[in-house]
């Protein structure tokens, strides 16, 4: 797919991005199996895995203003850099006897500050490394690639931990991150420098930008919707599978058909122009309404699958799509900042969907909140339609890119 995207850049990228994410997927199953094998307590691997989310939440912003301010490229190989060390000490403290839980909540805590400053960077290097009428073919590549890994990284894990230990699979993690840093020292970037000013200013910058898209803070309220709902359907959705719906067989089913989903959706992201990308994209984020509806009917098995597949597949074609509306619309010299606070509404549900479903539950039943997300994410996402910039924005027309027409800096 990448071989008529011409900048030898995005190339160098596109195996950097996806070595990384090959990581990013053997890490979760090593991680909860190593926690719950150190300390018996999914308290435990709660606290480390909010030790990772809660520094990203907060310092997103702040990683917004860093990627605009300075070159992307040298902020994503930094924190490409300390993410690999934090992955590397934890996967050392693994290989140990009696490994300590303070050690890896503090190295998740930093690896999660590293990913807040290495998020907004993802637009940034895409823009400056290839040109607009080729963005959503590159977007798509990398949404491909991640869902590809996202398919081998599980079994992947399984064979690390089986063969030598979970620990094994963070090291594995540090190395795909130490190759994603030497890429990123061969890659050149376009970049918009910006004015030094106060932080503050160009926090609101950001948010002004947003604000004054209707199409755009419409759906991101729409998209922490999503996500908020996600985290009910992975919180309650196993209990469902195992208790009613014939095991866990059905479970990894689901969860399998979301990762062939994701790979479709991006494909065909990779072809389809549809002549309003962000209405057809919110629309079809709605379907995330049925393994819900489903799940809470205890409605059988191989609809749960097939809904769940078809669900995420929509996914899978919204992400190239919105990323590359946003690279198209957006401002260079904004872009990050606006990226972060993207990322910001999506994230900071998922944490409230994961206190709030198990409460809903056990007060009522687990049908309720499954239900009720389903419901709120289907208006949630079909609503967007009501909104006039939602309906008005067309194909992307990409701007013509030329050194000399704005001032454009080169990362060395």
């Amino acid at each position: 797919m990448t071989s008529r995207l011409r900048p030898r850049a995005f190339h160098l990228l596109f195996l950097g991005r996806t070595l990384s994410a090959l990581g990013d997927a053997v890490v979760p199953a090593a991680l909860a199996l190593a926690v719950l094998r150190a300390t018996g307590s999914s308290s435990a691997l709660a606290l480390v895995l909010g030790c990772a989310m809660v520094p990203k939440l907060l310092l997103l912003p702040l990683g917004g203003v860093l990627a605009d301010r300075f070159d992307a490229r040298i902020v994503a190989l930094a924190t490409d850099l300390v993410r690999c060390l934090t992955q590397v000490a934890v996967g050392v403290e693994l290989l140990g006897d009696e490994p300590a839980i303070a050690t890896i909540a503090v190295a998740s805590a930093v690896g999660g500050i590293a990913s807040a400053f290495a998020m907004p960077t993802a637009a940034p290097l895409v823009t400056g490394t290839v040109e607009g009428p080729r963005r959503q073919r590159a977007n798509a590549a990398l949404g491909a690639a991640t869902s590809a890994v996202r398919l081998v990284g599980p079994a992947l894990a399984g064979l690390l931990i089986w063969a030598a230990g979970p620990g094994w699979a963070f090291v594995l993690d540090g190395a795909t991150f130490a190759a994603s840093a030497a890429l990123l020292t061969m890659i050149r970037v376009r970049r918009t420098p910006i004015p030094r000013r106060p932080l503050l200013a160009d926090l609101r910058e950001g948010w002004t930008e947003v604000r004054s898209r209707d199409w755009y803070w419409t759906s991101l309220i729409a998209h922490g919707i999503w996500n908020g709902a996600a985290a009910v359907l992975i919180t309650l959705g196993p209990a469902v599978a195992v208790d009613r719906l014939g095991g866990e067989t059905v479970w990894v089913l689901v969860l399998q058909a979301g990762a062939v989903g994701l790979l479709g959706g991006s494909l065909l992201a990779a072809r389809a122009r549809p002549k309003r990308p962000v209405l057809v994209a919110n629309l079809g984020l709605a379907t995330y309404g049925l393994p819900l509806a489903l799940l809470a009917v205890a409605a059988p098995g191989w609809t749960v699958v097939l809904a769940y597949g078809f669900a995420l597949a929509a996914l899978g074609f919204l992400n190239p799509v919105w990323e590359t509306v946003v690279q198209t619309e957006i401002p260079p010299h904004v872009l990050a900042r606006v990226s972060s606070y993207d990322w910001l509404c999506s994230l900071a549900a998922v944490p409230l969907g994961y206190a709030l479903a198990p409460l809903a539950a056990d007060a009522w039943s687990t049908a309720a909140p499954l239900a009720v997300a389903a419901v709120v994410v289907a208006v949630a996402c079909v609503a967007t339609a009501a909104v006039p910039g939602v309906r008005r924005l067309g194909r992307p027309a990409p701007r013509r890119e030329q050194v000399g027409a704005a001032p454009v800096a080169v990362g060395r």
